[in-house]
């Protein structure tokens, strides 16, 4: 401690100088932040919101404070046709990001379109240079529409984990989407750190939505490890290419009791459309209504397009033939 009573800390990578003997809390307040809309990693361990007031900050404390920020109309869903995952239910298949929008009020719009009940935020540092800058949670009520915190931009277990970790101190969700990447260029995922971090979140307590290759096999790892959803990668995140191999997702389908969430690749209606009637559970997209030219139609259209297929699903496809049958019989001609 100085003579003038400060102690050094770093708050989210910058130093700042605070009184001797405050408490997280009390820095939370100075910095103009609510502490109950934060969560706080104190030299890499995570302080749990009810010490938030009971513990001191001390000389050399390394601090990060994070919360939610963006990452990601219409006939309603059908009423008889809801899915659970990890005790939870919802009637809409469709589950939107939250990034790459022009603004939140233009991401609350097209969510609200979208008729999505879930969408997936990312974690990131909460801008201590301006605590009055508007938040995710201003637009879209997390007590209205559940919070799908991800890893998104993690490329270890152990970051993933720490993420989720803080995750769950922000908001209390266990619910979570895991994605843990191999390299920056294709942003596949590595199925090696993928599986290990599932296995630990789970002996944690995480219900794990796991975002994974095209792959069978991978999937029935993932669900013996403890994941609660499989979520195969439709083609690269942000590709808007569409579903690149039908079959491997229809045998994921096929293979696993767990829900089946195509993710990442949608580019257009008719590939929501395609992977639901491959009998996906459901569909989860960012960018294909994020940069739309019209995002909020977009995003309607996108709504429609998982509703048909999801009843083109059940209908129940007619059999594919070699040669034409025509639908008029050929009995009784003139």
């Amino acid at each position: 401690m100085s003579v003038d009573g400060t102690i050094g800390i770093h708050v989210n990578g910058e130093h700042r100088r605070v009184r001797a003997g405050l408490t997280i809390a009390d820095l939370a307040n100075e910095l103009g932040l609510a502490p109950e809309k934060v969560a706080v990693e104190r030299n890499l361990t995570v302080v749990p919101r009810a010490q938030l007031a009971s513990v001191t900050v001390e000389d050399g404390d390394q601090l990060e404070i994070v919360h939610f920020v963006g990452g990601g109309d219409g006939a309603a869903a059908l009423a008889d046709d809801s899915w659970t995952v990890a005790g939870k239910t919802f009637r809409s298949r469709l589950i939107v990001g939250t990034g790459k929008y022009k603004d939140y009020a233009q991401n609350a719009a097209a969510v609200e379109a979208s008729g999505a009940e879930m969408v997936t935020v990312a974690v990131r540092r909460v801008n201590v240079t301006d605590p009055n800058a508007p938040m995710l949670t201003d637009y879209i009520d997390p007590k209205r529409i559940t919070y799908l915190p991800n890893t998104a931009g993690c490329f270890t277990a152990e970051e993933a984990i720490r993420t989720l970790r803080l995750a769950r101190e922000a908001g209390g969700w266990e619910l979570v989407k895991l994605e843990v990447l191999g390299e920056a260029r294709t942003l596949y995922p590595d199925m090696v750190e993928t599986i290990r971090a599932t296995e630990i979140l789970a002996k944690e307590g995480f219900k794990p939505m796991v975002y994974c290759v095209d792959d069978p096999i991978a999937a029935k790892r993932l669900e013996d490890a403890g994941a609660v959803a499989i979520m195969p990668l439709g083609a690269p995140i942000g590709s808007g290419l569409g579903i690149q191999n039908r079959v491997t997702i229809r045998l994921i389908v096929e293979g696993t009791k767990l829900p089946v969430i195509v993710d990442a690749g949608v580019g257009t209606a008719s590939d929501a459309a395609i992977a639901m009637e491959l009998g996906s559970t459901g569909v989860l997209m960012n960018t294909a209504i994020a940069e739309a030219k019209d995002p909020v139609l977009m995003a309607a259209a996108m709504r429609a397009a998982v509703e048909s297929g999801r009843m083109a699903y059940r209908a129940g496809r007619m059999g594919r033939r070699m040669y034409a049958d025509p639908s008029s019989p050929l009995a009784g001609l003139i």
